[in-house]
């Protein structure tokens, strides 16, 4: 997505894309049901955490970590393997992106490099920055065409600006943009899947939507599967009016997938309860 010659609020505009709308409605109508269980009026923190360790482990499957949730729920040791430390990098994520709602809006490109230096904290000068030209990108699941870093750094530059500027659009097509973007430019040496996923995160629950991050979309996006999920984000790659709408609509789905997620939580802790 370019942001050269754009409109004061091109992100706003994505929301008129064929189906965007119905996405964002049918989205904000399951998050309300979530807030709306009698479970979240006195155990909202219970289920904010649990919400936390699902999201973490379905951001850790997209990225080729694939474990079972009591696996992740029952390990203390994370640096045994490259699967474990994915899930361990995904875990330190989910709990990092917390401290820094307040300052994803003034300083947008601060918060991916602290997110990058979470995650990936031992891999020397490459960690919190974006990629130098040459630098090689491990992002094995991802196949697409990888932009320049001249390329990268503008376009970052553009989406902070864009953030900055705040604007008008749905949190849904602002939350599938950053993680759009980041995905298409993997601005960092590695985990970029991870830090896009939780910058998705980050947007919606600092947005409004999602306030108690408790409709964990890298659930969804687990459960939808990683081949609809390249699929969808090769749509969003391609710049087309329906790719970008087609990616806006998985994200969307992806959220209420969090949220029914949620729900059945909040279930389960009702039925005990009584």
């Amino acid at each position: 997505m370019s942001t050269a010659g754009a409109t004061a609020d091109p992100l706003a505009a994505l929301g008129a894309l064929p189906g965007v709308a119905d996405s964002v409605e049918s989205v904000r109508k399951a998050v309300d049901r979530v807030y709306g269980h009698r479970v979240m009026r006195r155990r909202s923190n219970a289920i904010t955490s649990e919400a936390a360790l699902r999201g973490a482990r379905g951001s850790a499957a997209l990225s080729g970590a694939d474990w079972a949730l009591e696996e992740v729920r029952r390990r203390t040791d994370f640096s045994g393997d490259d699967e474990a430390r994915v899930v361990g990098a995904a875990l330190r994520l989910t709990a990092e992106a917390g401290q820094l709602l307040s300052i994803w809006r003034q300083s947008p490109l601060r918060v991916l490099a602290r997110l990058h230096l979470v995650a990936a904290a031992d891999q020397g000068d490459q960690v919190g920055r974006p990629r130098k030209e040459g630098e090689q990108v491990d992002e094995p699941l991802v196949g697409l065409p990888l932009p320049s870093a001249a390329e990268t750094h503008g376009r970052l530059d553009g989406l902070a600006g864009l953030i900055i500027a705040g604007g008008t659009a749905p949190a849904l097509v602002t939350a599938a943009v950053v993680h759009g973007e980041l995905l298409a430019l993997r601005p960092f040496t590695s985990h970029n899947g991870l830090v896009a996923r939780t910058a998705e995160r980050i947007v919606l629950v600092g947005s409004g939507l999602d306030p108690k991050s408790v409709c964990a979309a890298e659930v969804g996006h687990a459960e939808l599967g990683r081949d609809a999920y390249l699929e969808a984000l090769g749509g969003y790659v391609s710049g087309t009016p329906d790719g970008v709408a087609a990616w806006i609509a998985h994200c969307g789905r992806a959220v209420e997938l969090g949220a029914r997620e949620s729900m059945a939580v909040c279930e389960a802790l009702q039925r005990g309860a009584a």
